[in-house]
């Protein structure tokens, strides 16, 4: 059977959940195993980076990676779930002046902490705090770390503020929106998001789900990009078939990796298929490559 792997890209419109996205990209492309990189809220628009077939096992080096936004921040109402499909649960009449919000913006640049929000899908003596908070039940959070990469006020329009923000995976953008409201003095809320970039991927590589649907089979294919290509942050060790084979079978292979640093972390390649993602290890007095994950087969 022939195996379809890769990473497809997807230009999320507003309304389907993530989930919506990947049923329908298994039913476009005819494969079982869709895995995503992070999801998106309905309301939400932008990349999504899906992972296709043996893919999915790239997911651990690249979930951790920062991710770009752009959001519109309206201040002066604050909801409870910290976004625009919240009910409002405070208001204010009194608005920032334009310096106060570029000074407080500048604040949250860096290492942050962020108690999740209660309409999240954290977990909490087993049950996710979404479902604690429909039905009207709230639990203490211990704040979790953040980092705020860059956060750029692009715009200011009062009560509205966009902003552009790189920050690290797992930030919570509308906990920033109501984090800013609270510093400000005035609360509020996120109202529009778009992810621009997760690690190496951008939306201008994307499709969307309407354009994907208009191809053929067999062009779909063609814009997954493919396994050796998904990892571009990390450096390329060539092997040949005997290497392969031992790696393919969890196996180290000693005395191919000089110039790389033990902990190192490479792509390994056979010819135009990837093998592995490795290590790079002390063994026997020498550098050895150890397996991390591998992949089998001709892919396409």
């Amino acid at each position: 059977m022939q195996i379809i792997s890769g990473i497809l890209l997807i230009d999320k419109s507003p309304g389907p959940t993530s989930f919506d996205v990947v049923r329908r990209v298994k039913g476009l492309l005819k494969v079982r195993k869709v895995g995503h990189l992070g999801t998106l809220d309905p309301f939400a628009t932008g990349l999504l980076v899906l992972c296709l077939g043996q893919a999915t096992k790239l997911a651990p080096f690249l979930m951790g990676e920062p991710k770009t936004y752009e959001a519109i921040i309206r201040l002066g109402v604050a909801t409870d779930t910290q976004d625009l499909t919240g009910e409002v649960i405070a208001h204010s009449d009194k608005l920032p002046e334009p310096e106060e919000v570029f000074a407080a913006a500048a604040r949250f640049v860096g290492e942050i902490e962020q108690i999740p929000p209660m309409y999240s899908a954290v977990h909490h003596q087993g049950q996710r705090l979404y479902k604690l908070a429909r039905r009207g039940q709230e639990v203490e959070r211990r704040p979790r770390p953040a980092t705020i990469h860059r956060l750029e006020v692009v715009k200011l329009a009062l009560p509205e503020v966009a902003v552009t923000v790189t920050c690290s995976a797992g930030t919570y953008i509308r906990t920033l929106a109501a984090d800013l409201g609270a510093a400000l003095g005035c609360g509020g809320h996120l109202t529009a998001l778009r992810r621009l970039a997760a690690g190496p991927f951008r939306v201008e590589d994307a499709l969307t789900l309407e354009a994907l649907g208009q191809m053929t089979l067999e062009e779909r294919r063609k814009r997954l990009i493919p396994l050796p290509n998904c990892l571009p942050g990390l450096p390329a060790v060539v092997v040949g078939e005997g290497e392969a084979r031992r790696l393919r079978q969890g196996q180290a292979i000693l005395g191919l990796i000089n110039g790389f640093q033990p902990g190192q972390r490479v792509r390994v390649l056979a010819g135009p298929e990837l093998v592995a993602v490795a290590q790079v290890r002390h063994a026997a007095g020498q550098l050895a490559l150890t397996p991390l994950r591998v992949f089998h087969g001709s892919e396409q």
